[in-house]
């Protein structure tokens, strides 16, 4: 499974390690919601599982429509830009939360090997423990395939999704403008230097030396279109690491068993609006990859945000939340 990078963010204040947060998080946290120095936040635990509990952050007006933004492998809920959130969250109730083994979420795979299958059903688990009927959901990557997952297996939950930097859970062939068409496994595959990156192996020299290893690799994920501000995304990965509480790298949700993942014919007969992101300069995912979203999900659209990659820098920011807003806006009268 591709993995974008562990998204991390300022200066890591000293928090505890995972080892800490497990044996004391219920005394330190619990499940009630803590207000945090941003007004109109909120984050709380919830059980996803037994054993499993996991970071969420609520944002925004409580009475606006909900929408859960889902990462992507490896990624903590704080990997959405806060520019991005606080945009969304003038139009809805805006929810984020970090992966099992991201982040302050339970880091369990080690012990308790778990499938993708499980990081899907934990988009449900997080609408359950916050008390959501019906959101809009928002995922990207990895997080776009769990999306898939819950729209395909729970399409009562969902009042619309937003598909982002993905690729289709479904064995349908695309079908070129020409009218030929191209089987899913001859469509274009992830750029020669992202796998480049990938296989190397990680060596732990120390937090600044991890930070310059994924400024590195968020350069070769934004796809060269649009100018890459460094200061900006080593800000994110200092935002990361200060949430996690360290810098170590995870790997679980690579090496979790995949199997069980394709819902072509659930996908086919989908009646939730979808909308598909396409990112012109994408190295992951590249074009045609959206249209053949698009194309094999029932109900889908595309829209294009100019230059995008696989990240979300400031030049996306605008252009994401007008075409979010603008697709989650016609099913506001639903909660």
């Amino acid at each position: 499974m591709p993995q974008p990078p562990h998204q991390p963010h300022p200066q890591p204040r000293r928090r505890q390690t995972t080892a800490e947060t497990e044996q004391h998080g219920t005394e330190q946290h619990g499940t009630a919601p803590r207000a945090t120095e941003r007004p109109g936040t909120e984050e709380r635990f919830v059980e996803a599982a037994p054993g499993i509990r996991l970071w969420t952050e609520q944002r925004g007006p409580v009475d606006a429509p909900p929408l859960l933004l889902v990462m992507g492998a490896q990624a903590t809920g704080v990997g959405w830009p806060e520019p991005l959130v606080d945009a969304l969250a003038a139009h809805h109730r805006v929810i984020r939360y970090d992966h099992r083994d991201t982040g302050r979420s339970t880091w369990s795979f080690e012990e308790r090997p778990y499938r993708i299958a499980d990081l899907a059903a934990d988009v449900v688990a997080v609408l359950d423990g916050l008390g959501v009927e019906r959101a809009h959901l928002v995922g990207m990557s990895l997080g776009g395939m769990l999306v898939q997952m819950a729209l395909a297996d729970r399409p009562e939950r969902l009042l619309s999704a937003t598909l982002i930097g993905t690729c289709a859970l479904s064995t349908t062939p695309y079908t070129r403008p020409d009218g030929g068409t191209v089987p899913v496994a001859e469509l274009p595959g992830i750029a020669p230097e992202v796998l480049e990156l990938w296989a190397r192996p990680v060596v732990d020299q120390g937090e600044e030396a991890e930070i310059a290893r994924r400024i590195t690799h968020w350069r070769a994920l934004a796809g060269g279109q649009l100018p890459f501000d460094e200061g900006y995304f080593d800000a994110l990965e200092r935002r990361v690491v200060a949430h996690t509480g360290h810098h170590h790298v995870g790997t679980a949700h690579g090496r979790a068993d995949d199997g069980g993942m394709l819902r072509t014919d659930a996908l086919a007969r989908n009646a939730v609006p979808v909308l598909v992101v396409s990112a012109p300069a994408e190295p992951v995912f590249p074009p045609p990859h959206p249209r053949h979203l698009a194309q094999v999900i029932g109900n889908a659209a595309v829209v294009e945000v100019p230059g995008m990659g696989h990240a979300l820098p400031p030049q996306t920011h605008r252009p994401l939340t007008d075409a979010i807003v603008a697709h989650t806006g016609a099913q506001r009268g639903g909660r």
